[in-house]
This record gives C-alpha cells, sequence and structure tokens, in this order.
C-alpha cells in the first residue's frame, strides 16, 4: 500500500531501526509512554486522540506502524477530545479483558480511521529471526522434553492472554512471563532454589500467543535477555522462527556465545 508511514514510538531501539530504515517517516510520541526518539518525534496526548488522526492526515499518512514496548499511562477523563470519549466505553471494556484484546482494539481504532496498521517485521524484513539460527550447543534430550513441556504450556494458556514466555527445568515450571516482562520472571528464576530445578538446568522459551495479531507486541529478544537466560543459570533460549523480534542480533549471538547458553530459533 502507498502513501506515507507513521511511526508510533513507544520504548526500546525499534522505533530508531525504523525511523532510520524510513527517514522519510513521521514521528510520533505518547505523552506518558517513553521513546528514544522523543526529540526528533510530534507529541500528542492519548486523550486527544483526534488531534492525532488529525495530524496524520494532515501528514498525508496513510500507514502506520507501532514500535516498542507500549505500555498503559493513565488517561484523564477531562482531557478528553471528542474523539477519545467516543471510544472511551468500549476501550475501558477492553483493558479488563488483557493485553492482547486490548492491542486489537487499538489496531481497530486507527483501521477505522483509515490507516491500515502493519507490524514492524513487515517493514524490516530481517527483523526477526529464521528457523536456521543456532548458536552454541546442541539441547539434549532433557533439555528438548523441557522445550516440549514450555511450549505446551504456553499454548495451553494462550486463551488466557498472560504472556509470551515460558522457563521449564527438569519438567518442571519455573516460570510463566506475566505483564511484569521477560527481565522480571528471569530475575525471579535466578533466585529458585537448585531443589526445585531436578538437577537440570532448563531453558527459556519465548512465542506468540496462539491467534495474536503480530502487528503489535510481537514478542522480542536481545542481548539483556541471553544475559537473563544465562544469569538464571538456565542452558537457553528458544524462540518461535519468524515470530519474535531480534534486537541487536549480532550482539544477542555475542552474548550467547559468551556466557555459554544456546540460542535456537525453531517452528513452533
Amino acid at each position: 500500500m502507498a502513501g506515507r508511514l507513521a511511526i508510533v514510538a513507544c520504548g526500546g531501539a525499534l522505533p530508531v531501526r525504523l525511523a532510520e530504515a524510513h527517514p522519510n517517516a513521521m514521528l510520533i510520541a505518547l505523552e506518558g509512554i517513553p521513546t528514544d526518539l522523543e526529540g526528533a518525534a510530534q507529541s500528542f496526548a492519548l486523550e486527544e486522540i483526534g488531534a492525532l488522526f488529525d495530524a496524520m492526515r494532515a501528514e498525508g499518512v496513510a500507514r502506520m506502524v507501532f514500535a516498542g514496548t507500549l505500555a498503559r499511562p493513565p488517561l484523564n477523563p477531562a482531557r478528553m477530545d471528542a474523539a477519545m470519549l467516543r471510544i472511551a466505553p468500549r476501550l475501558m471494556q477492553m483493558v479488563a479483558q488483557g493485553d492482547d484484546a486490548l492491542l486489537r482494539f487499538v489496531i481497530s481504532v486507527f483501521e477505522d480511521e483509515g490507516f491500515a496498521v502493519l507490524g514492524a517485521h513487515e517493514l524490516l524484513p530481517d527483523l526477526t529471526a529464521a528457523a536456521d539460527l543456532r548458536v552454541g550447543r546442541t539441547p539434549d534430550k532433557a533439555e528438548e522434553a523441557d522445550i516440549a513441556r514450555a511450549h505446551d504450556i504456553l499454548v495451553g494458556i494462550s486463551s488466557l492472554d498472560i504472556g509470551q514466555g515460558c522457563a521449564v527445568a527438569g519438567g518442571q515450571c519455573l516460570g510463566v512471563e506475566t505483564v511484569q516482562g521477560t527481565d522480571a520472571i528471569l530475575r525471579f528464576i535466578k533466585e529458585t532454589p537448585d531443589a526445585l530445578r531436578r538437577g537440570a538446568r532448563g531453558v527459556y522459551l519465548k512465542m506468540p500467543k496462539r491467534g495474536q495479531d503480530l502487528r503489535i507486541d510481537m514478542p522480542a529478544i536481545g542481548p539483556r535477555t541471553v544475559h537473563g537466560v544465562a544469569d538464571a543459570g538456565l542452558g537457553g533460549l528458544v524462540i518461535a522462527a519468524g515470530q519474535v523480534v531480534v534486537m541487536e542480533p549480532d550482539a544477542t549471538r555475542a552474548a550467547a556465545e559468551a556466557r555459554g547458553v544456546y540460542l535456537i530459533s525453531r517452528t513452533l
């Protein structure tokens, strides 16, 4: 689809990569959501979403992408314009249903205004790992069983809209990623007593929820994730090929090699 691109820049390095690849894009920052592009972007309050729609149309925007970690800033009802007042009741319903329902609704709001919402992976084809990514050793039979167990757990809870990561050691679930994110669960796992690991190092599996719309909130890893896996005493990290963003891919591979943990992508 032709037309100017808008990048809604949230937290992390992804908005910077997109801005570098698409220098003519309109850069948008949202009040209350930090971004590394804040100085270069036009800032808008979510309560005044109608002003954002108008600005995008004035800039000739036809396509848009949400990039980075999208937090939930508090909304001030006193500042809401007519457009936000129109969608606010439905928005509040979606907030109570979990991230996936909320983000699907956000996409639908912009699509109803005539903007095509793209995924970052559609604009940066090398953003995700192919199925042949393999760093470090090959998981043994016991570790493969842990990978399968983590996969079953994530598939089983997909309908609950909880998280995108799970750690398993010796068949024991050490933790499931929740709203606090990957870094938090890996810190928690680091403190797990060895006795609960059943003598196994274990694995961390990262994949999207079944049926998740990958245009927004796609799972992501980077060097910090690899260091977190190693610090937690896990043997490696497995990700879904083509469905997980790999930030700083060279540094991520280097971190896996340096820390002695495997990093594998595969079709899940």
